[in-house]
Formats: C-alpha cells, sequence, structure tokens
C-alpha cells in the first residue's frame, strides 16, 4: 500500500488545521520525516553529482519533450510522498546544473555550500523583511551587510540601503530616486511636475535602464545612448555631448549610468571622468556594478571600479562574482538625509506605527518600494563568517588569473580568435571550423561564421558536456562569451571547452 505522509493521508492535507492534540503531533512527525527524505535528495542529486565534472551539465529535453515527461497538472486531492519526492527528482534532474565546473553559461557559477544553508534557513524561518518585530536578526544583519559594503565602496561616513531581486530592480530604484530628488513634487503630482527629463547610458549599458524608462514613465526615447569605444566603455566627450544635445532640445538631463562590469565584454566605464562631467551639470551619478562589484573585494583589482566612491548610487550583485544564492542585491545610496525613505513611504499604520516599544528606525520595510522582501542580506554574510575576506579577495584574483589563462590558450590554438584582451572574467571568441579558415576576413567568411556558435551550443547542450553562451554583437558575427566564476574550475576545465568546441564544430 502507498504511504503517504502521516500513514493515511496525502501531502495535500498535512497539518489540517481542523486536527488537533496528538494527530497534530503525528502530521509534525511525517512534515520532518518528509524534509528529511527531500533533503537527502537535495544533497545527493543538486549537490553532489550536480556539482561533479563527470556528470551532465543539463539533461536537455525540448518543452514538447519535457512536458510529456513531468505531471505538471494540478489536481484537487494531494498526491502521495513518494509521487512528491519523485517530483523533487525530476525538477533537478531536468534542470540546469549552474554549480557544475563546466557551466559558463552566465554571469553566475558555482555551489556555495554556506549561502546555501543560509538560503534554506530563510526559507524555513520565512519571514519578511519589513519591521524589526517580525524580522530582528535578518534586519541586523543586513545592516551590517551595506555598511560593510559601502566602506568597500569608500563612503567612509556611510549611507543608506537596501537589498531587493535583482539588479534590474537596483537600477530602477537609483532612476526613481535620482528623480526625487530632481523633483519631489513628483511623487504627489507626477508628470506634471516636471519638465522632460532625460537619462543617459553607454551604449553596453544594461538593458534595465531602458525598461526603468518605460516603468517610471520617462519612455524609452528618453534615454539617450553614450557611444562606447571599441573595449565597450563609455567616451566621456560623447557623454557631455549628449548632455548638451538633451539640454539644447529643451529637456533635462538628471541621471547618468555608468557600468563597472558590461554583461558582454565585462568593460569598466570611466567613473572619475564621468563623475567630473556629472558633478559639472549637477547629474545624479549612478554605477551598475552587479557584475563588476566584486573586483572591489580584491586589491589587485579594485583599481577597475577607480572613481566609484564619488557616486550617488551603486547597484552591486553579490550573486555574481562572490557566488551567493541566487538572488542576492544590494542598492547602495551615499545620501544619509533618508532620501530612500521619503520616496518610496507611503506610511502604512498598520506595519509602521510610530509609538512602538524599540527604536523604529530598525523598521526599514518604508524605504522599499516592496512589501514583503526577503532576507537576502543573510546568504552573502554568512558565506563571508564562514570564508572571510581573504578568500572572497582569493576567490576573484582566480577567476581573473582562469580567465586571462583562457585568453592565452585561444591565442595559441589553430581556429580560436579573440575579439578583445579581457579585462574582467568575460573572455569573448569565435571558433572558425576548418573549411572557413583560408576565407579572408570578408563578408562571406562572417555570414557563414555567424551560423557556427548556434550549431555548437545546440550540440553541446543535447550533449549536456557543458554550457556556454554566444551572441553577436554590433556588426559582428556570433561569438562565445565564456565567463569565468567559480573557484570549482581547473585549468583543466578550460582547456577541455577548447578541445570541446572544435569537436562540437570541425565539421561545419
Amino acid at each position: 500500500m502507498e504511504r503517504h505522509m502521516n500513514g493515511q493521508t496525502a501531502v495535500g492535507e498535512l497539518l489540517n488545521p481542523e486536527k488537533c492534540g496528538s494527530s497534530a503531533a503525528v502530521d509534525m512527525e511525517a512534515a520532518e520525516s518528509f524534509i528529511q527524505q527531500a533533503m537527502e535528495i537535495i544533497i545527493q542529486e543538486a549537490v553532489k553529482k550536480a556539482t561533479n565534472v563527470k556528470e551532465k551539465v543539463c539533461e536537455w529535453r525540448s518543452p514538447e519533450q519535457l512536458k510529456e515527461l513531468l505531471d505538471l497538472e494540478l489536481k484537487d486531492t494531494g498526491e502521495s510522498e513518494s509521487r512528491i519526492l519523485q517530483y523533487c527528482r525530476d525538477a533537478i534532474r531536468y534542470s540546469v546544473k549552474t554549480g557544475h565546473p563546466r557551466f559558463f553559461n552566465q554571469l553566475f557559477a558555482g555551489m556555495e555550500p554556506h549561502s546555501m544553508v543560509a538560503s534554506f534557513i530563510t526559507e524555513a524561518i520565512k519571514t519578511s523583511l519589513y519591521t524589526y518585530e517580525v524580522a530582528p536578526v535578518f534586519t541586523l544583519i543586513e545592516d551590517a551587510v551595506l555598511r560593510t559594503m559601502m566602506k568597500l565602496i569608500g563612503w567612509e561616513e556611510g549611507g543608506d540601503g537596501l537589498f531587493n531581486p535583482g539588479g534590474s530592480m537596483s537600477n530602477m530604484y537609483a532612476v526613481n530616486l535620482a528623480r526625487y530628488r530632481y523633483c519631489p513634487d513628483f511623487k504627489e503630482i507626477g508628470i506634471y511636475a516636471s519638465p522632460r527629463l532625460v537619462m543617459l547610458t553607454s551604449q553596453e549599458g544594461h538593458y534595465s535602464i531602458a525598461k526603468a524608462a518605460a516603468l517610471l514613465g520617462f519612455g524609452t526615447k528618453n534615454v539617450y545612448v553614450v557611444p562606447s569605444d571599441n573595449r565597450g566603455k563609455m567616451i566621456p566627450s560623447a557623454l557631455e555631448e549628449k548632455i548638451q544635445q538633451a539640454k539644447s532640445e529643451g529637456a533635462a538631463p538628471f541621471f547618468v549610468n555608468a557600468t563597472a562590469g558590461t554583461t558582454v565584454f565585462g568593460a569598466f566605464d570611466p567613473i572619475d571622468e564621468i563623475a567630473d562631467i556629472c558633478e559639472k551639470h549637477n547629474l545624479w551619478l549612478h554605477v551598475d556594478a552587479c557584475w563588476g562589484g566584486g573586483a572591489l573585494m580584491s586589491k589587485k583589482h579594485k583599481h577597475l571600479l577607480k572613481g566609484i566612491q564619488r557616486a550617488n548610487s551603486v547597484a552591486w550583485n553579490l550573486h555574481k562574482m562572490l557566488m551567493a544564492t541566487l538572488q542576492c542585491s544590494a542598492f547602495l545610496v551615499r545620501d544619509k538625509s533618508c532620501l530612500l525613505q521619503r520616496c518610496h513611504c507611503a506610511g502604512a499604520s498598520y506595519l509602521f506605527q510610530q509609538d512602538k516599544f524599540y527604536d523604529v528606525s530598525y523598521d526599514t520595510g518604508d524605504k522599499s518600494v516592496q512589501c514583503s522582501r526577503k532576507p537576502d542580506a543573510f546568504k552573502f554574510w554568512l558565506m563571508w563568517k564562514a570564508v572571510g575576506t581573504r578568500e572572497l579577495e582569493y576567490r576573484v584574483d582566480r577567476a581573473l588569473s582562469l580567465a586571462r589563462y583562457l585568453a592565452q590558450e585561444i591565442k595559441k590554438r589553430e581556429g580560436f580568435r579573440l575579439l578583445i584582451e579581457p579585462e574582467f572574467a568575460n573572455v569573448c571568441f569565435w571558433y572558425i571550423p576548418p573549411s572557413l579558415r583560408n576565407l579572408s576576413d570578408c563578408p562571406e567568411l562572417w555570414k557563414k561564421l555567424h551560423t557556427v556558435a548556434p550549431v555548437v551550443k545546440e550540440r553541446m547542450m543535447k550533449l549536456g558536456s557543458m554550457m556556454i553562451g554566444y551572441q553577436k554583437h554590433g556588426n559582428k558575427p556570433n561569438f562565445f562569451r565564456m565567463v569565468v566564476i567559480s573557484p570549482q574550475v581547473s585549468r583543466e576545465d578550460l582547456d577541455f571547452v577548447l578541445e570541446e568546441i572544435h569537436n562540437l564544430g570541425k565539421d561545419l
């Protein structure tokens, strides 16, 4: 007979509120048993197996195939414990193993055990970070992490900030805060309270800036795109020209987004020069350091963000280079006048009573556009406590060293061509199959080369051997973008990548 969670009922009846006394105790015992069994599956399948270089990065199935394999239908009655545990196994099996040493597809990778455990704890505690009374520990931890991050940025006198769901949201916070500083009446009166406002970002800036313009009512045509040089860095003189253009049109530029670690090339905008221009025109300077912020942990590489202490705000994703579990994104503001609070507060009386018995300055929820907010800072704090600043610095230095090793290997190998020397952990290159190697650099070569990366990517995915991203850029045909992050990655893994690309693409 099929075993259910309490020997009699299905999972859906676990902790039935109509039960009481000893029956409820039996249900709790069953819940503990289920959690223990599920955790064993997680450890074996999502930790051990998923980080084993001998296992596949993914078990590729098409959407149609996966729908057939997974029982996706939601039913009126609960299902048996064994079925639920099998769903857990299936969810892990057919998911991409981003902790695998040969996963290089995104700006996050690797398995960090301390941050993973912190994630489990925050889910088990199931609290929300809006008031101290319901999240006392996590409120203090968020404050401590933000303060330490501000020191790394160079804000010795502190500032303000909060954790939120992703770098795109951090960038949107920056835009909204800059608008509020420029025109405080906008919060109550709306678009009628301001002139036509213009935001400026480089052509390599993250697309979330354009999304912020659409979401916040500026319109994407009021995002002025500043040209970048051939390494992907914003050109300061071009920024000055765009500002003057906006002013000559009768518009009011108010916000500049500089990028520290662009998504494609990993380029760092010249923050100091951009800050000079922003101060000259009294513009809010935001630095999107979601990807490149990790370099601040390294004495060797923090020069990449020279001038970041002059920024009005910074976005920094700790789930990227520093490997906290997703999501772990900080938005930091140099302002100490409660600008974040004034911009977003709504004063909900059922949450933010001013006559509480403790210091209500620890009720941080009214700074946020969210109500419920996850205690994500704990996922970085616990990891930082476990490994220390020196280990975090070592991880950054090692990742960038491996990226340079890969670049050198690409230059040595026939059929591989580097786009640019890597500045950070992004390595961009073409693989040119033997059939194309006798062609000179001409439209025919670029047209044929454009088709190579997508086919190689399809083959590696279906084989499950590794995962690497590809894309086109401007007039450049599709190329591979390798991102090196995880300390589990070795030189042998990088050598394997180049060999595997050749093996998968040599017949093209």
